[in-house]
């Protein structure tokens, strides 16, 4: 396969600014800011909202690809940089009044849910899909997905790994590389605590830790129907050891609630933590906000309850784009949108210029592409990022992405973890109460 080259400037800061100054860097002013597409003056004229500024500019790079290859058809497209949960809400109110959503959208994985309720507001995809369909993991595009239809494009698989701090690791006396139960984890935190440093970040307002201890004993948050099934032995399991960790010394809440944060970014630039467990799309956090651990940081695989399953890796994380029933051009903007984030190129781009693993996974194995010692990622890390995936490709696990997931998320991150990590409360107690609201919320008692 041809050698891929690398766009230059890779999530430069100067592109960055230029592209998303006027919309205040994802302030909740939400103003519309143009992208460079080359488009002609006769061009169709979109637009699109996200709540993650880097994604503007792999839309910029595949917007300028598409219109030097399609001079008939081509597109211009006005981006929208919000806040999360602001852009979330006026999407919503968007769809609900029928009058104000754009053509194209970002949609978290853990909000999707909710707009496949009643009736779909979003272009089925599904035809659109199909030529791209045997090159992708369908479980991406299954969660983005009602009765058998696509109405969600993914960004990305979401291969969860661990990320070691090596120069903590190694003034301690731990090789990272050993650490494949919680057990082990647990023992090379005492040997981290001894000099002074934390082992791992404590998340009081994100489930991922919790999520990736639950799907590795083959659990969930919710059952087929939605129903949640926060009480479970499983569940209880995962509260308890991420408690122990805390009350132990191992583990300690990191600034901000969650370490992709500006505050945990701060945290672990400073070097105050050994270790962060998360999807590989952190991989551009590191690159762009966390310049003190340049050279320091080697990805694994995370650990596991039983050494047996060491090797897996939870698919966690994700953003679903849809087109709207609101869009000028509903049929162009699909077409558009599966070839940018389904083809082939638009996968190379995806890791090349957003830092995220394919949804095509026969990328993973094209060691030109992977290994580009060009790509800043490649050259930040200790360790090459497809090493470590085409480790763990074999056995992914993951958490049901149904209509029960956004209230039960947003009671662990609200109360359960909060109660847990910092209150001290009894994890089968939190668990319990936590079943219990959820299924008052939901109705279901």
């Amino acid at each position: 396969m041809k050698l891929r080259k690398f766009l230059g400037g890779f999530l430069s800061t100067a592109l960055m600014i230029s592209m998303l100054a006027s919309c205040g860097g994802g302030s909740s002013s939400g103003e519309e800011v143009g992208m460079e597409t080359g488009a002609g003056e006769d061009a169709s004229q979109m637009t699109m909202w996200t709540f993650v500024e880097l994604h503007g500019q792999f839309y910029e790079d595949m917007l300028q690809r598409w219109n030097e290859e399609n001079p008939d058809k081509q597109i211009n497209v006005k981006l929208n940089v919000m806040p999360y949960d602001d852009m979330h809400n006026k999407l919503t109110l968007a769809l609900q009044s029928g009058e104000g959503a754009p053509d194209m959208v970002d949609i978290e994985i853990g909000k999707f849910p909710s707009y496949l309720q009643g009736e779909v507001q979003f272009m089925d995809l599904t035809s659109y899909v199909d030529p791209y369909r045997d090159d992708i993991v369908s479980s991406r595009l299954d969660i983005y997905s009602k009765d058998g239809k696509n109405y969600g494009i993914p960004t990305h698989v979401g291969a969860t790994v661990a990320f070691y701090n090596t120069e903590i690791l190694e003034e301690a006396g731990v090789d990272y590389t050993t650490i494949k139960t919680w057990d082990d984890y647990k023992a090379a935190g005492e040997k981290v605590k001894a000099i002074g440093k934390i082992m791992g970040c404590a998340e009081t307002n994100n489930a991922a830790i919790y999520d990736t201890m639950l799907a590795a004993q083959g659990s969930d948050k919710t059952d087929e129907d939605g129903n949640p099934t926060l009480d479970t032995p499983e569940s209880i399991k995962a509260l308890t050891t991420i408690q122990e960790l805390v009350q132990a010394g191992i583990d300690q809440t990191i600034p901000g609630g969650h370490p992709d944060t500006e505050e945990g970014y701060g945290a672990l630039n400073q070097g105050d933590y050994a270790c962060v467990i998360r999807p590989l799309w952190m991989t551009s956090r590191y690159i762009n906000y966390m310049d003190n651990l340049n050279q320091k940081i080697a990805m694994a695989p995370y650990p596991v309850f039983d050494e047996e399953t060491f090797g897996q890796s939870y698919g966690g994380g994700g953003t679903g784009t849809v087109v709207t029933l609101e869009a000028a051009e509903p049929e162009l903007a699909a077409e558009w949108l599966c070839w940018a984030k389904l083809g082939e190129v638009g996968n190379e781009q995806i890791w090349n210029v957003l830092g995220f693993d394919p949804c095509n996974m026969a990328l993973w194995e094209d060691e030109e592409l992977t290994h580009n010692p060009d790509n800043p990622i490649n050259a930040y890390f200790l360790t090459n990022a497809f090493d470590v995936l085409n480790q763990v490709k074999n056995d992914f696990v993951t958490i049901k992405s149904t209509s029960g997931v956004p209230t039960v998320n947003n009671i662990l991150c609200t109360v359960t973890l909060n109660d847990v990590i910092e209150n001290g409360v009894d994890p089968a107690e939190a668990a319990k109460a936590a079943q219990e609201q959820a299924e008052n919320e939901l109705g279901l008692s």
